[in-house]
């Protein structure tokens, strides 16, 4: 099996599989490569829809020259914990960066939700955020002023007078609530067009649906979401029936 960095050839025959249709695994068989190369290799530039072989192989090229020529801003470059291996924790961020990303969060406010995330301590500060990132104090705060609006990160005192950002372990459940106020305002402005264009006429009709089935997500996601927030807490090695699995409904 060869092994190293994906060639440009490589990312070619990437490109033409996806555009048959191929699934990733029927891809890195024909390259002879892991599968989890190939699914990394194309969420982290631009997902199966958006991925072009050129414009991912300047994208790596990019990230390994950024890699070469950045020095650690601190004293000390702080070391994988848990002895991890720092090039696959860098390679997973920028995947789980791609898929935040293509749910329709902006990339800095994505970078940034996934750096917190994958952090143990689940907080950073502005400063950390800035060297980890390599970006500016005020992407930084921009980026967490957006993700504050959306309920998906909190500030807390810290020392010497420095904020930290957390991520929750209720922010799912939370972003989930978010979503279905949003959901239900769509639902009272589309209620309130049935009564300007009347229920009998074809677009006062289509509303009325659109309002029906909004209705019905909105309340699903919030009953779901209220059934499995207790996964939110719950230990990893929880043994079967220790409240690692959402209750389910009858019926």
């Amino acid at each position: 099996m060869p092994g190293g960095r994906l060639t440009q050839p490589e990312r070619q025959q990437i490109a033409l599989g996806l555009a048959d249709g191929l699934a990733y695994a029927e891809i890195a068989r024909r390259l002879e490569r892991p599968t989890s190369t190939v699914t990394r290799e194309v969420m982290r530039n631009g997902g199966p829809t958006a991925y072009r072989a050129e414009a991912a192989h300047r994208a790596t090229e990019r990230r390994a020259h950024r890699r070469r020529t950045t020095t650690p801003r601190g004293p000390q470059a702080p070391a994988p914990a848990y002895g991890r291996d720092a090039e696959a924790v860098r390679e997973y961020e920028e995947m789980f960066t791609t898929v935040i990303t293509a749910s329709g969060m902006p990339t800095m406010m994505s970078r940034v939700m996934a750096c917190l995330t994958l952090t143990d301590s689940g907080s950073l500060t502005a400063a950390e955020l800035v060297q980890r990132l390599d970006v500016s104090p005020a992407s930084v705060s921009k980026a967490i002023t957006f993700l504050e609006s959306q309920g998906m990160v909190r500030r807390e005192p810290g020392e010497r007078r420095r904020e930290r950002y957390v991520v929750d372990d209720d922010v799912w459940y939370e972003s989930m609530l978010a979503s279905a106020r949003a959901i239900a305002q769509v639902v009272g402005i589309a209620q309130q067009g049935v009564g300007v264009l009347g229920s009998g006429t074809p677009a006062g009709a289509r509303l009325e649906n659109i309002a029906r089935f909004l209705d019905f997500v909105s309340e699903s996601t919030v009953r779901a979401a209220e059934q499995a927030r207790e996964v939110l807490h719950t230990k990893p090695g929880t043994p079967s029936g220790g409240g690692a699995e959402p209750p389910r409904e009858d019926g």
